[in-house]
C-alpha cells in the first residue's frame, strides 16, 4: 500500500480508541469476563465467527446482544430449537401479484441470516440439516436460494451459543461445521467479587443505555488494518509446528500419540495467524509477538483438535493437548 506508516499509525491509534469505547460500553453491562470479550473482538477483527460455550445463565446471549448494541449494526438473533427450518433462517419466496398488471411473481423474502451480526443462540438444539443450512453464509458470505445467489452485507459475523452440560434434546455439531468457526469461546464462572457486582447490578431499577461507538466502516477498516499486521517467517514457522504437533502421525509430543485421535487441519494455521494479528492490533500494535500466539492457540485448537475415548475417560481435552503442544515446542531463533 502507498500509505506512510505515519497515517497507519495514526489511523489504528483512532480506531484503537474506538476498541477501548466498545469495551467500556460492553464494561456497563458485562460484569468482568475480560478474556471472552477480547476473544469476541479478536473474531471481529478477523472478520470470523465465533462458537460460545458455558453453563446456562453465564450472560453468552446478553454478551452478543450487548456487543451488537454498542457498534451500528445490524442485529438479528435466531433461537435455534428442534423443529427450526432453514426457510426459517435462509428465507423462502412467496407468492405475489403485480396490482398493475394482475401478474403473480415470486419473491425472495430474505430471512434474519441477512443482517450483520447474526445471534445463533443454541445452535446445538437444532437437527444437523437446519444447522448446515449456515455453512455458506459462514464460507462463501452469501446465500443460495434455487438458482439465485444472494450476497451478505459485510461486516458479517455469526456468533452461536451452546450449553456443554444438556445433552437430551440436542444436537453435537459435526467437526466440519465446528472448523467454520475461528474461535471456539468458553466462558467461565465469575469471580466472587464479579459475582457480588452482577447480583447488585441486575437486581435493581436502573436500567444502562449503551451508545453505538464503532461503525460498520470502521469495523471493515480493522479487518484491512490487521491483514497488513506483520509475522516474521520464524512465527510463521513456529505456528506450522505448532499446528503439525497437534497430529499423532506426526507429532514428537508423547502426549498428542497417546491421547489424540485426529489432529487440526491448516485451517487452523491460517485461523491461529489471523486471530493473533487481531490480537496483536488490539493491543495497538502491528506486529505480532510470540505471547499472541498462545494467547489465541487454546480458542483455535478446542474445536479442532479430537482427543480419543480414553482421554475423554481420563478427563484429558484439547485444551490440555493445546497446554502440552506449547510446553513441548520451542520457537527457533531467526
Amino acid at each position: 500500500m502507498n500509505e506512510s506508516l505515519e497515517a497507519i499509525a495514526s489511523e489504528v491509534e483512532t480506531l484503537s480508541a474506538k476498541l477501548t469505547d466498545l469495551k467500556a460500553e460492553i464494561g456497563k453491562v458485562i460484569v468482568g469476563q475480560e478474556a471472552t470479550i477480547n476473544q469476541l473482538l479478536i473474531t471481529f477483527l478477523a472478520g470470523g465467527h465465533a462458537l460460545l460455550e458455558g453453563v446456562p445463565g453465564l450472560a453468552k446471549t446478553l454478551m452478543i446482544r450487548t456487543l451488537a448494541e454498542a457498534v451500528d449494526l445490524k442485529f438479528k438473533r435466531i433461537q435455534f430449537t428442534p423443529d427450526l427450518m432453514p426457510t426459517d433462517i435462509l428465507g423462502t419466496e412467496i407468492l405475489e401479484e403485480d396490482h398493475s398488471t394482475g401478474k403473480k411473481f415470486f419473491k425472495f423474502n430474505k430471512g434474519p441470516i441477512f443482517a450483520n451480526i447474526v445471534l445463533a443462540d443454541e445452535i446445538n438444539r437444532t437437527p444437523p440439516k437446519t444447522q448446515a443450512a449456515l455453512l455458506e453464509a459462514m464460507q462463501e458470505y452469501s446465500v443460495t436460494y434455487g438458482d439465485q445467489t444472494y450476497p451478505l452485507e459485510r461486516p458479517f459475523f455469526i456468533l452461536a451459543t451452546q450449553n456443554p452440560i444438556e445433552q437430551s434434546g440436542t444436537f453435537v455439531l459435526p467437526e466440519a461445521q465446528q472448523d467454520r468457526f475461528l474461535l471456539y469461546i468458553k466462558i467461565g464462572y465469575p469471580t466472587a467479587g464479579e459475582e457480588t457486582a452482577i447480583l447488585k447490578a441486575t437486581t435493581g431499577t436502573k436500567a444502562t443505555e449503551l451508545k453505538k461507538v464503532i461503525s460498520a466502516a470502521d469495523i471493515l477498516r480493522l479487518q484491512e488494518l490487521v491483514r497488513e499486521v506483520s509475522i516474521s517467517d520464524a512465527l510463521v514457522s513456529y505456528v506450522s509446528e505448532l499446528v503439525r504437533a497437534t497430529r499423532p502421525a506426526d507429532s514428537s509430543v508423547e502426549f498428542v500419540r497417546k491421547w489424540v485421535d485426529w489432529g487440526a487441519g491448516p485451517r487452523a494455521g491460517q485461523a491461529m495467524i489471523l486471530t493473533a494479528k487481531a490480537n496483536a492490533l488490539l493491543q495497538g500494535r502491528m506486529a505480532v509477538h510470540p505471547e499472541d500466539l498462545k494467547a489465541v492457540a487454546g480458542p483455535v485448537f478446542r474445536h479442532r483438535v479430537l482427543v480419543n475415548f480414553r482421554a475423554e475417560a481420563e478427563g484429558v481435552d484439547a485444551d490440555a493437548v493445546t497446554r502440552e503442544i506449547l510446553a513441548a515446542t520451542a520457537l527457533k531463533k531467526g
